[in-house]
């Protein structure tokens, strides 16, 4: 009954125009729709405090890792997310457990009630997009859940993404690559313009970045400017993904810590929070699907990982070389979104995995042919072939890794490895 209610409520919401699931060449960004939602619906974003978390990788991760040291520390915390994997419900955690379909549905109504409104006002909020309506419901579902601290990760950019209604006590910058370059600019420099738009007044700013590096210069400055103190990681670049995660969470932890944050956990005596909340069982509760996640099947090892984009897609090679049970050839599965780098994905999977399985991600939402995929692949000498059905290709990559006495690698798309993952997931 309730996963009916829901379905119904997200064809309401699926009628607006969504952005993840469009060419985004084409895409309207602005902040008048979702500010004019949040006016509607009581400002729901202002009822509990931010860690306002942007970058081009390792938002999510580090978002889910400060929110279970935020829980351990015995806060009532919620995290909001994109995209999903499996179920959409993932997108917004209460408590580090997903929200319930009845809840989700609940706070999607009430936002669509007032898109209908702004409609027949004439307001801004009547041109509110998917993601727009999303995220003013999950501030809805966390306002409703009386919550202490929310973990908000950007969805694209910063300054005009719509996550940026809110006043992030500390701002996160992960990292700047070049990503989403029809809709953020086309160098470092002007995406990072784009994602220190987060950074507000008197905020901590948290990143990777020095100020020595062109893009960290311009974080720099702008935090200069606003009165911002800046935290920077020391990991040398090489340091394996989780292990920079793990550091930037804990450099957040530590500012909250600074600001007077205190535990209320029964265990602690109200310690201020800090960078000593990520011990073993708390970096474990914040593990995420499709990030570097194993299975075993039919005797090889599977590894889905929704690596997208070059450089990311070298750190995750780099970190499973070796690894126990990742013996012998890869066999990667690849599908890639149509606005990706598709020539540089390819070389960086050139240099570690033995064959390519190419597929392509179901509609809607564009996809890189597998028959380009492939022509790319013969021009730099990576063996591949092409299985258009996404689980019939994921199939034909095991028969390769069981005949070549290896292991599979899912990539390329979080979407691709939902599919996987709801095929093999059930069974562990």
């Amino acid at each position: 009954m309730q996963a009916n209610v829901l379905s119904d409520t997200l064809a309401r919401l699926d009628a607006l125009t969504n952005w993840e699931r469009r060419p985004r060449e084409d895409m309207k960004v602005g902040l008048e729709p979702i500010q004019d939602l949040m006016q509607r619906l009581g400002n729901p974003h202002k009822t509990f405090r931010v860690v306002h978390v942007g970058g081009t990788k390792g938002k999510g991760s580090v978002s889910s890792l400060v929110e279970s040291g935020l829980r351990r520390a015995g806060l009532k915390v919620g995290r909001y997310s994109s995209p999903h994997v499996e179920h959409v419900t993932e997108r917004i955690s209460i408590l580090q457990e997903p929200t319930s379909e009845s809840s989700l549905a609940y706070a999607i109504s009430r936002t669509m009630d007032a898109v209908e409104a702004a409609r027949l006002e004439n307001t801004a909020a009547a041109d509110a997009t998917w993601f727009d309506v999303f995220t003013a419901s999950a501030f809805v579902r966390f306002r409703d859940a009386g919550l202490d601290w929310v973990v908000v990760e950007v969805g694209l950019g910063g300054r005009l993404d719509s996550t940026n209604v809110v006043h992030g006590e500390v701002a996160v910058t992960t990292n700047i690559e070049l990503e989403h370059t029809e809709v953020l600019g086309t160098s470092r420099e002007a995406i990072a313009i784009e994602k220190i738009g987060i950074l507000k007044k008197n905020a901590t700013l948290v990143t990777t970045l020095t100020a020595e590096d062109s893009a960290g210069r311009i974080l720099q400055d702008r935090a200069d400017a606003l009165g911002c103190c800046v935290l920077r990681t020391q990991q040398p670049s090489h340091a394996p993904i989780e292990q920079r995660n793990v550091e930037i969470a804990g450099l957040i932890l530590d500012s909250l810590g600074d600001k007077g944050v205190l535990t209320t956990h029964v265990d602690f005596n109200e310690t201020p929070v800090g960078k000593w909340l990520l011990d073993r069982s708390t970096r474990e509760s914040a593990r995420l699907p499709g990030r570097m996640e194993r299975f075993r099947l039919n005797g090889s090892s599977v590894v889905l990982d929704g690596a997208h984009v070059p450089f990311n897609l070298q750190a995750v090679l780099h970190d499973l070389t070796g690894q126990a049970g990742l013996d012998g050839a890869c066999v990667a599965v690849v599908a890639l979104g149509s606005d990706k780098d598709a020539v540089g994905f390819l070389n960086v999977l050139s240099q570690g995995v033995a064959k390519a399985v190419f597929t392509e991600l179901p509609a809607p939402g564009g996809s890189c042919s597998p028959v380009e995929l492939k022509s790319f692949a013969d021009q730099i000498l990576l063996s591949g072939e092409i299985v258009a059905d996404s689980i019939q290709a994921f199939r034909r990559g095991v028969q390769l890794a069981e005949e070549m006495g290896g292991w599979v690698l899912v990539t390329g798309s979080l979407r691709l490895v939902g599919i996987i993952r709801g095929l093999i997931a059930p069974k562990y």
